[in-house]
């Protein structure tokens, strides 16, 4: 049955695109090092057909398939498992912009564009695509859509569900399902582009899919503010939110520990002000409207929080050089944490009103819980999201500190979901986090996660174990 069915796809994709072996390596690949992938092969489908093609001889084969388009996920939600019976699909080949349609403001892209050459398809077009991710060069729209990235631009524009307008799916008993139609009314039954967005490939594979666009910035103004407290950084955005007109499009909350990593490890990074500071809040204002408004907006949210003491010191980015070097510290801080040793992760949400007290509470608890931690939190506050990441001890051994990554998870998503707030905000369940579903998630929402799957997905063929325990 194996040779038989690699023998089906090769004559799918041509034996070029059936990869084994040494071949295979690169996309055997999960970057956090949680998981070590393995599978029968990995499949390179040209277009959706093949895709479909492709699906149809593995359940026909009783194979799994584990769709992959960027490999850039922190989850293991692409990772296979399974030398004998899963087989990769990944989307890499399938990266057409298949139309830009100006007057509808949308851009219908395959699921393997690279998040940057979409939003250069945009731009060439004279629009812009809002979507942006540190890992833009690497990430690819299929893997956007499915786990729904959010990202830098969350706090105006939403998570990537908030973008489609449309998809093209290949559904587990190999029928293409098209709704690449761009509409942004249709009540004409169940929203099942929800249902595909954010199931990390265990209902369908997402093979395109239509974006909403936006008119460009014309002006645009950023300003890193130096703060006492992460209360402080609420009361600045919800301030910036109203005085902009709801045009805030970044909100980032970093930690003096996430801070100092950025500017010992990551090159053009260096410290912002004479002095450090326990927090910095990181803003960004922009509108495609004309003139400068927003610059007097930032003036008048600063003089305001200066009088009010909610902040200690601010710099505004009055050229692009200025706000570029901001924003580099801010994208530095993954990369740093790396080159700094041993991190056990936390992507959790919460109402952005109860950020400061979360983080007061989750800093106190792992401290006590994990001597010598280093906590490094960051995030976008804008959105309620926070990376509550902790760094091994100075001098601790890298391994030994990760074995202690369960109890960690225990004490930070044990507060968060006391709180009401939910341990993974940005970054799905993938294979990481399906355990915890069983504490935090009730029965009744396992239970219809379970009856979804099911019904889409009745012989478990699609990213088995991802989500729902397989």
């Amino acid at each position: 049955m194996r040779d038989a069915l690699l023998a089906k796809l090769t004559e799918i994709v041509g034996a070029a695109d059936v990869l084994q072996a040494d071949a295979a390596a690169p996309y055997l690949v999960e970057w956090r090092g949680a998981f070590s992938p393995t599978a029968l092969a990995v499949v390179r489908p040209a277009d959706t057909a093949q895709v479909a093609a492709v699906v149809t001889a593995c359940a026909e084969a009783e194979c799994a398939v584990i769709a992959q388009s960027g490999n850039t996920g922190l989850v293991g939600g692409a990772a296979a498992q399974d030398d004998e019976r899963h087989v990769i699909v990944n989307l890499e080949r399938m990266n057409r912009v298949r139309e830009v349609d100006a007057d509808n403001a949308t851009i219908t892209v395959e699921a393997g564009c690279i998040l940057a050459d979409v939003q250069q398809a945009a731009d060439d077009a004279g629009l812009f695509f809002p979507l942006t991710l540190a890992s833009r060069d690497r990430c690819r729209i299929g893997g956007n859509l499915a786990t729904n990235a959010g990202g830098l631009n969350v706090v105006r524009y939403g998570n990537t569900r908030d973008l489609a307008l449309g998809l093209e799916v290949v559904l587990a008993d190999g029928r293409i399902w098209n709704n690449l139609t761009g509409l942004r009314k249709d009540n004409s039954g169940f929203d099942l582009d929800d249902l595909f967005i954010g199931s990390e490939g265990a209902l369908g594979i997402i093979t395109a899919a239509v974006m909403k666009l936006y008119e460009p910035v014309v002006q645009q103004v950023s300003a890193l503010f130096a703060l006492e407290s992460p209360a402080q950084a609420v009361k600045l955005q919800r301030r910036l939110t109203a005085a902009s007109g709801h045009n805030l499009t970044g909100c980032e909350l970093m930690s003096r520990q996430a801070v100092s990593l950025a500017c010992t490890h990551i090159e053009g990074c260096e410290e912002p002000f004479d002095i450090d500071h326990d927090w910095y809040l990181l803003v960004e204002l922009a509108s495609s409207a004309q003139g400068h408004w927003l610059l007097d907006a930032m003036a008048h949210v600063v003089e305001h929080a200066r009088h009010a003491h909610e902040l200690v010191d601010v710099i505004i980015a009055h050229d692009v050089e200025t706000s570029r070097r901001l924003w580099h510290l801010r994208e530095s801080l993954p990369p740093a944490q790396v080159a700094e040793g041993a991190s056990i992760k936390h992507d959790i949400s919460l109402p952005v009103s109860k950020l400061p007290v979360f983080l007061d509470r989750a800093m106190t608890a792992i401290r006590e819980a994990l001597p010598g931690v280093r906590p490094c939190p960051f995030g976008h506050v804008g959105d309620g999201n926070l990376h509550f990441n902790l760094s091994q001890p100075v001098d601790a051994d890298g391994p030994a500190f990760l074995d202690q990554a369960e109890a960690a998870h225990a004490v930070v998503h044990d507060i968060v979901a006391e709180m009401g707030g939910s341990i993974a905000a940005e970054h799905g369940i993938g294979r990481l986090k399906v355990a915890a579903l069983d504490r935090y998630k009730s029965e009744v929402e396992r239970d219809m996660l379970a009856a979804v799957k099911t019904a889409l997905d009745p012989h478990n063929r699609l990213n088995p174990g991802v989500i729902v325990k397989a």
